[in-house]
């Protein structure tokens, strides 16, 4: 039996677990739902305890159904959603629940210690001239990093904050559960906006930066690389996940990460596009790089002398959970026929038996998808998503089709300026997440973006796949140029001639749509 890597992949909708090879076969797989607790004000939470649980009951399942492969797990690496926070007081146990990167509440804090004129979205021009040239990008003015939670904390938890020997991302916090061991990773810590990027082999803190953060250094982790090992399970984890205390673990990544390796796109200028809750464009590339206007930049990465290129759209398939979950109720006829149930699987199935009854361009209806803002192309909190050109001939397979579309032409906008930033256009992209098992999907952004769009062999194990091969390379068993060889497409999508020049027009009315409606929208949503 091949020596096996478990791996992690904790996202915001829930925790799975499989066992990966070295050669990227994956073996087993078993998720448990996690839920999300939306709060006023703009805040998203999520318990940790509530995912130590859930890894729990999957590699109890793991064990049940794959015991002879559990028995070859030499190696734990972990994939987590990123830009959470979490402060831990020095027992490792959490004082908060964690700040999910769709909470928005500390804006105000971040403008609060950030601010000065000139200003530019809020923030001082001197700082953010700063952080571009040392971390590569800025804080967000949506408050969703964990530069703007620490201070929601500082400012709002003071008892937290006095407490706090640590603040955590959900890959490290993942990681001390497993090790008793408190660091980051050179991702993780990223979007803290505390580190010197500038040499991809020494990520490190900047002073300047720490000083001005407002938060205690000491209660800012060490930073290691993603491929260290970080020690062997402690005794609660060893009996937690049922495996032996010898086994080793390696640092790991948050998802974007994790998936840029997953996806076997480890050459230069290579891009994939991951359709999960919220979907992004990634391609490794051999320097620093920022787009200021685009919000797109090269960050650290797992591969130790890359970056990574990140173009992030802030909602793809939370756009279909809310479908599910607003406009298929659960007294649906399609849920009594059979065609739907509660499983994203299956949504999927159903989804494809409806989207080709309808044509390109949805006869006529334009789906907006900023469900909760924008990232990039635009870094915009106050845009929402609407329907338009709905008439009495609409119908709801009309509007499911263009839920599906408005996702398409968001990542046309997008694409533009990920062209720019790689300096020539795309011709083919490999697609990969839990978005990719919708063939009818996977055609429409072919046609929608006018390029040969590859999918993944087995698109939801893209971040399990990635830190299993992470945790490989940290455990030695391969090398990251080795993994180009080892991935696996399972269909090429071609784009239509006549479906694109239909979205040819269509994207000329969205992009026209955000123009008129952002100042709208920011009157509604302040």
């Amino acid at each position: 039996m091949a020596q096996q890597v478990l791996a992690i992949d904790l996202g915001t909708s829930g925790m799975k677990a499989a066992l990966v090879a070295a050669d990227g076969t994956v073996t087993g797989w078993a998720e448990r739902p996690v839920p999300l607790h939306v709060l006023p004000g703009g805040g998203a939470e999520q318990d940790a305890g509530t995912w130590w649980d859930a890894l729990g009951a999957v590699t109890a399942e793991l064990r049940r159904n794959h015991p002879e492969h559990m028995g070859a797990v030499t190696t734990v690496c972990s994939s987590t959603q990123g830009e959470g926070t979490i402060a831990v007081d020095a027992a490792g146990n959490p004082l908060t629940r964690c700040i999910t990167w769709l909470d928005m509440r500390g804006a105000p804090h971040l403008r609060k210690q950030f601010g000065g004129r000139p200003s530019v979205g809020g923030l001082s021009a001197r700082r953010v001239a700063r952080w571009l040239r040392l971390t590569g990008g800025v804080p967000s003015s949506t408050g969703k990093d964990p530069a703007a939670h620490m201070l929601l904390v500082r400012d709002e938890m003071p008892d937290v904050y006095s407490q706090t020997a640590a603040f955590l991302n959900v890959l490290d916090w993942i990681n001390l559960k497993l090790t008793g061991r408190v660091v980051a990773t050179v991702d993780s810590i990223l979007t803290s906006w505390v580190t010197d990027n500038r040499r991809p082999t020494n990520i490190r803190y900047s002073p300047a930066l720490v000083a001005d953060c407002g938060i205690d250094r000491d209660k800012l982790p060490p930073i290691v690389a993603c491929t260290e090992v970080i020690g062997t399970l402690s005794r609660s984890a060893s009996e937690h996940l049922g495996l032996p205390e010898s086994v080793q673990v390696v640092a790991g990544a948050i998802d974007n990460t994790a998936a840029a390796i997953g996806a076997g796109t480890t050459g230069d200028n290579e891009p994939h596009l991951y359709l999960g809750t919220s979907s992004w464009i990634a391609a490794h590339v051999p320097r620093k790089k920022t787009d200021v206007v685009a919000q797109i930049a090269s960050v650290p990465c797992a591969i130790p002398d890359r970056y990574l290129m990140t173009a992030l759209q802030a909602t793809a398939g939370a756009n279909l959970t809310w479908l599910r979950d607003k406009v298929v109720e659960w007294d649906d006829p399609l849920l009594g026929a059979g065609y739907i149930s509660r499983d994203e699987g299956s949504i999927f199935d159903a989804f494809d038996k409806i989207l080709p009854t309808v044509p390109p361009g949805a006869n006529g209806v334009l789906y907006t998808p900023w469900l909760y803002g924008e990232r990039a192309p635009v870094d915009d909190p106050h845009l929402r998503a609407g329907f338009f050109n709905i008439s009495l001939d609409t119908s709801r397979s009309d509007l499911l089709r263009a839920v599906f579309e408005g996702v398409a032409l968001n990542t046309r906008w997008l694409m533009r300026a990920v062209d720019r930033f790689l300096g020539a256009p795309v011709t083919s992209m490999v697609i990969t997440g839990g978005g990719a098992r919708s063939d009818s999907w996977c055609q429409i952004f072919a046609d929608a973006l006018g390029i040969e769009i590859r999918r993944d062999a087995q698109p939801v194990a893209v971040n399990a796949r990635g830190a299993g091969w992470i945790g490989a390379v940290g455990a030695g068993m391969l090398s990251f140029d080795d993994i180009r060889g080892l991935m696996r497409d399972d269909h090429v999508f071609e784009p239509s001639p006549a479906a694109s020049a239909v979205y040819d027009g269509m994207f000329d009315v969205y992009q026209s749509l955000h123009k008129r409606l952002a100042p709208v929208y920011k009157r509604l949503n302040r």
